[in-house]
């Protein structure tokens, strides 16, 4: 049966302070046209068999806290200007799945083989503190379902915990943008809380490379990556889990 993977976006527009914000556009399309060519070769395979149904059933789908049309920040548009970020704006399919994104409320993971958590500063805002997305992490991390995150995406993930109520991170290697990304980017004092110190507190064993350099950390069913330079290896680590 195909694998099917949920992307999680922020539905937040704007920081605290009021500045624009969003999720990060190379962070979703990166990974979104690796892990679809897995979805296209699952159907390739699957259309030899006698049971077309099996057909419909691999796929990416999105969602966010507020569903349809997640905001992507205009400033990783124009930062974002390979051919895959490219395509993902102009491409027909992805523009009909974030105009049709559901809410999180609405997903059942029992759907899902795997979810990944877009970055971008959004996030912070809004999945960190969002009850209904750690549940929905928790139930995913629980099922030992893939549980990734890109960039700020493990931001989204601070609410996770196992059924003992211990968190996601504890005791587990993970990365994430570093404290150094952030202060780089001039966004310490934007965010309500540095990732990396987060990690730490609730108990990960945070790493990190160079600054904007690529880095993914796999922990048993946790996939991380640290900035969006790592979107395409946090996609390679994901299809690597399914296969």
């Amino acid at each position: 049966m195909p694998s099917r993977i949920l992307f999680v976006y922020t539905s937040a527009d704007k920081t605290s302070s009021g500045t624009p914000t969003g999720w990060w556009l190379s962070e979703a399309s990166h990974p979104y046209y690796l892990l679809r060519e897995l979805v296209l070769l699952l159907h390739i395979q699957l259309w030899w068999t006698p049971n077309a149904s099996y057909l419909q059933q691999g796929e990416i789908d999105f969602a966010s806290p507020k569903g349809p049309n997640p905001p992507v920040d205009e400033g990783s548009v124009k930062a974002s200007t390979d051919a895959e970020s490219v395509k993902f704006l102009e491409d027909p399919e992805v523009q009909g799945k974030l105009a049709n994104a559901k809410k999180l409320a609405d997903v059942n993971p029992q759907d899902y083989d795997a979810v990944l958590y877009i970055g971008g500063h959004g996030p912070m805002f809004d999945l960190s503190i969002d009850p209904v997305n750690a549940e929905l992490g928790s139930a995913f991390f629980r099922s030992g379902k893939i549980t990734a995150a890109v960039c700020h995406g493990p931001g989204a993930l601070v609410g996770v915990t196992d059924a003992s109520g211990k968190s996601i991170f504890a005791e587990r290697n993970v990365t994430g943008l570093s404290n150094v990304e952030e202060e780089l980017i001039g966004a310490t004092k934007v965010v309500p809380f540095l990732l990396e110190d987060r990690i730490k507190e609730l108990g990960g064993k945070y790493s990190a490379t160079e600054p904007f350099g690529s880095k993914v950390v796999v922990d048993g069913n946790v996939i991380t990556g640290q900035n969006p330079a790592s979107a395409f290896a946090v996609g390679e680590a994901i299809l690597k889990a399914l296969n």
